[in-house]
This record gives structure tokens, C-alpha cells and sequence, in this order.
């Protein structure tokens, strides 16, 4: 992919190339909308990267839209059940966008990775891991979904 970004795409591919995994790119590209710091943030969606913590399950980057959703959207009550239909609702519209522009939201899938769990150990981000990993895009892509959706929403800052 070689592909324009909008301000939000643009930094959380910033953030990937910087060292942050897919889900901490992600959730940091908006961290104006939370209180906490980026390193609590940063913290708080570490074990997402990787399809969470490289199990290649569900993709980092779509983890972190759907982290910032939670803020925007979440509820705290659990007999809420309209607050919960409601986001469910916007999680699944996000991940059928998402899924939409890249065939899928599963993280092994979208490296064209035979194998369903990697070792926990993760590879050296150098030249050569960046050139077979479409991960930069797909980072910015995904920020850019939520940019194009808050900004239908009337919530983007």
C-alpha cells in the first residue's frame, strides 16, 4: 500500500515506526481524548500488539479503535443494555470498515501468516521487518477509520 493518510493515520504510523506496537500506534494517535498519560496509555493496550500479545487473534490496530471507541462510547453499568447494544453496534461497523479495506481483522490473516501463534518473542524492528510487513499501513489505516467515523460522529477533535 501506498497510500496518503489523514493527520490521525499519519501519527499513529509515526508511532509503529517509532517502536509502539500496533494497538499503543493506534490508541496514542488520540490521546487527546483521554486524561491519562501516554505512558499510561501505552501501558494499558501493551498486550494487544501482535493480535494480542502475538497470538495473531483479532489485529492490534483494530484493538486500539476500539479502545478509544470504549471511551468515547463505553458504558460502566452493567445492566445498561442500551448503552451496550449501542456500542456493540459501533464496534461492529468499525471492524466491517476495517475489514472492508483489508480483508480482515484477524492479524495472521492480514500478514498472510500460515502459523496461528507466534513466539512471544518479538522481532527486531529493523529495515528488513518493515519492508515485509504491510503493519505501517494497516496502523494508519486504521486510525484513519476512526478519524472518518468520528468526524461523521460530530466527536472528532
Amino acid at each position: 500500500m501506498d497510500r496518503s493518510y489523514g493527520a490521525r493515520g499519519t501519527r499513529a504510523k509515526e508511532l509503529f515506526l517509532e517502536g509502539y506496537n500496533c494497538a499503543q500506534a493506534v490508541v496514542l494517535a488520540y490521546e487527546d481524548y483521554f486524561e491519562e498519560s501516554p505512558e499510561t496509555l501505552a501501558q494499558l493496550v501493551s498486550a494487544f500488539g501482535g493480535g494480542m500479545g502475538r497470538l495473531r487473534e483479532v489485529c492490534g490496530s483494530v484493538s486500539g479503535m476500539f479502545f478509544v471507541l470504549s471511551k468515547l462510547y463505553g458504558y460502566a453499568d452493567p445492566k445498561e443494555k442500551e448503552g451496550k447494544m449501542d456500542l456493540y453496534a459501533r464496534v461492529q461497523e468499525l471492524a466491517a470498515r476495517f475489514r472492508d479495506r483489508n480483508g480482515s481483522i484477524v492479524c495472521r490473516e492480514l500478514l498472510g501468516l500460515a502459523e496461528k501463534v507466534s513466539a512471544p518473542v518479538p522481532e527486531e524492528r529493523t529495515p528488513e521487518y518493515y519492508k515485509k510487513r504491510p503493519c505501517p499501513d494497516i496502523i494508519a489505516d486504521a486510525a484513519d477509520i476512526l478519524e472518518e467515523y468520528l468526524r461523521e460522529q460530530g466527536k472528532l477533535k
